[in-house]
């Protein structure tokens, strides 16, 4: 899935992602870890994996969209 960076701070290395109908997600440091990220801006295109429906989804994986 893909979506925005919306929020990020470096030294938590947990933020928020904005969904394509502008839902933000949280996700955390395993999340951001799991994508080999060092840094993230806002407004940077990302690619996520999620697990876990409405209320109880989370990120799994924040890694930098590729084409």
């Amino acid at each position: 899935m893909q979506a925005t960076a919306y929020t990020y701070d470096a030294g938590t290395r947990s933020g928020q992602v904005l969904l394509d109908d502008g839902t933000p997600v949280p996700f955390d440091a395993p999340a951001f870890d799991a994508g080999g990220l060092r840094l993230l801006r806002p407004g940077q295109r990302v690619r996520i994996e999620t697990e876990g429906e409405g209320g109880s989804r989370r990120i799994t994986l924040v890694t930098l969209q590729t084409f």
